[in-house]
């Protein structure tokens, strides 16, 4: 589903025509991209916001006439767009958000002007106001304007027309507007994560991919269970995804289409192969293969064809994920005697070492800003952290007693993994973000692990 967005609220919105007839009066046309007037500065500190997060007001969303929807009418929609904004921006650590339920309604004529004293008084700094209408055509209009309460002037705006089936969305890229213009980092809340969601004893854990919002919310499961699958990752198309299955007790790579289901085998060889990611702009899939007891990092065309190997050492190559231009790979390697992170050019030439600072070195993953690798360290437990390409800024982001598995958001600003409980085998998703502060758990039905973060959704 591709989202419609509207940068001039006028017209989609009716508002030019029910100005008149609501007495609503009009924005003027704006260029929400555009930078904003001298005197709008409101911003939040990515790092001093976390120990003092930003009030922020987000009443409900009224509309204009209650219209019944597939997904429910419009009155009760403009609450529940509302809410998730309130939650994904709470879920930021960086905003203290005071919601809908919280808030009182407010009348669609104060979606364009709003009652600036009342939230002043609640101590609120910044407002999300907006509206919910339906079209005649059957979708709806998602409107989402910002504010800055103490300058009382309008910081940014932006809109969507959708299906009613996608007010998530809306709401989602509602949350991401505001975040963008209040932090100046890239959005990240309308994306989605495919993991591995577990159940079963510890000894016989069954493992099923399943993919869902980054909230937790659309959830569904991909596979159905009957053989093990492992790492889950998306193409940057996100309509493909690579993964491990056990299928036939062979373990080897797939790639599943989200759309139709099918899967296919990436490469038939007879031998283990695991690991696999695709390249930034989807023409390869990196994957290690096991070959006569020595393991080494592959690449294949996505559409299929002959393995092209990159590393030849001796010992266990694994773990690759490309830079995001493409021209570099980080991978582990035991080839030092313990597993360490090295990066090497993208046709395998020039492997460097880049971890020396003690202990062993899992999992490494570019952000996708290309400024830090993600990795899961091993010694006196299992920890995520994060260090620059060059080797530098080694930085410890969580203290569980098993965590592991690191994927970026989209914005290269929040890492979700995975934690398992001591002795219980049991393990649930988490994200972090790069001040290591703000930890918490993603809800999912089912245990998870091995989470794949895709990009934005177009």
């Amino acid at each position: 589903m591709r989202l419609k967005p509207i940068f001039c609220l006028i017209a989609a919105a009716g508002l030019g025509t029910a100005a008149a007839a609501q007495n609503v009066p009009a924005p003027a046309a704006a260029d929400p991209a555009a930078p904003p007037a001298e005197g709008q500065r409101l911003r939040v500190d990515i790092t001093g916001g976390i120990s003092s997060p930003m009030p922020i007001a987000i009443p409900a969303m009224p509309t204009p006439s209650t219209v019944s929807t597939a997904a429910g009418d419009t009155a009760s929609l403009g609450n529940r767009v509302a809410e998730v904004v309130t939650n994904d921006l709470k879920n930021s650590g960086l905003f203290n958000p005071i919601g809908p339920a919280a808030s009182g309604p407010v009348a669609f004529s104060q979606v364009t002007a709003p009652n600036f004293p009342q939230w002043t008084s609640r101590g609120a700094q910044a407002l999300v106001q907006g509206f919910v209408q339906s079209n005649g055509d059957g979708t709806l209009t998602v409107g989402c304007y910002l504010y800055d309460v103490f300058a009382q002037s309008e910081l940014t705006r932006q809109g969507f027309v959708v299906a009613p089936s996608a007010w998530r969305r809306a709401a989602h890229k509602c949350a991401d507007t505001v975040y963008t213009r209040l932090t100046g980092e890239g959005p990240y809340f309308d994306s989605r994560v495919v993991y591995v969601a577990e159940s079963g004893p510890k000894n016989n854990r069954n493992k099923r991919m399943a993919i869902m919002d980054q909230d937790g919310a659309n959830h569904r499961f991909l596979t159905n269970g009957r053989s093990i699958v492992l790492t889950p990752r998306f193409a940057p198309n996100q309509q493909t995804i690579a993964f491990m299955s056990f299928e036939n007790d062979r373990p080897r790579v797939y790639v599943y289409n989200v759309g139709t289901g099918a899967k296919r085998l990436v490469v038939d060889q007879p031998n283990l192969t695991f690991a696999p990611r695709f390249s930034p702009d989807g023409r390869y899939i990196l994957f290690s293969m096991a070959v006569a007891g020595n393991t080494d990092i592959y690449r294949v065309a996505a559409g299929g064809g002959a393995p092209q190997r990159l590393t030849t050492s001796p010992g266990i190559d694994t773990g690759g994920s490309y830079s995001p231009d493409g021209s570099k790979i980080v991978f582990e390697s035991d080839r030092s005697g313990g597993q360490q992170l090295y990066v090497m050019n993208a046709d395998g030439s020039n492997q460097q070492r880049i971890t020396f600072a003690g202990g062993r070195y899992a999992t490494p993953v570019w952000s996708p800003r290309g400024d830090l690798i993600a990795f899961t360290k091993i010694g006196g437990g299992f920890n995520v952290g994060v260090i620059r390409p060059d080797g530098g800024g080694e930085k410890r982001l969580t203290n569980g007693w098993q965590d592991e598995g690191p994927s970026w958001s989209p914005n290269g600003r929040v890492i979700m993994f995975f934690r398992t409980g001591q002795g219980s085998g049991k393990a649930d998703l988490w994200s972090v973000d790069l001040t290591g502060v703000n930890e918490r758990r993603v809800p999912t039905p089912l245990d998870g692990s091995d989470p794949g973060w895709g990009p934005l959704l177009p």
